[in-house]
């Protein structure tokens, strides 16, 4: 019979920092509570924002087109980084879904006025469609605040 050693650590795998904690940040939308979601999640150094729609503070859609909404989506990520302690210099990746192809240079533009001197790793995927087809856009992002 082979015993194993409790408390052994494998040389290949990382043991979590005991001091680490796991932070989250909830915004105004409906969709959190129901699906038991958070906006965002820092633990640690990194921070992962969940995919965010164009949603007032009201958690009513932000009516307009692509660029309009991709800003409102950069809004709330950026709100979510700095309630967890981060910066918009500390955004390291972006992925931005859009259900509509000809959207693509609206949301590039308003992608570049919010991260233009800090440049991310991004993506931008064509998906079928969006939960609410009102939303042209839904965004999420990463962020690694350097202490």
């Amino acid at each position: 019979m082979t015993r194993l050693r409790v408390g052994v650590q494998c040389p290949n795998v990382k043991k979590e920092d005991s001091s680490s904690t796991t932070r989250h940040h909830r915004s105004a939308s409906a969709y959190e509570g129901l699906v038991g979601f958070s906006r965002a999640v820092r633990r640690g150094s990194r921070i992962s924002v969940s995919l965010s729609a164009p949603i007032d503070s009201d958690g009513e859609t932000v009516e307009g087109d692509a660029y309009v909404q991709a800003e409102r989506c950069f809004e709330i990520i950026l709100e979510a980084v700095e309630a967890l302690g981060g910066t918009r210099e500390d955004v390291v990746r972006t992925r931005m879904y859009i259900a509509d192809a000809s959207d693509w240079d609206a949301v590039s533009r308003a992608h570049g006025e919010f991260f233009r001197d800090i440049y991310p790793a991004s993506t931008l995927v064509i998906v079928k469609e969006h939960l609410d087809p009102r939303w042209r856009i839904e965004i999420e992002a990463e962020a690694e605040v350097l202490t």
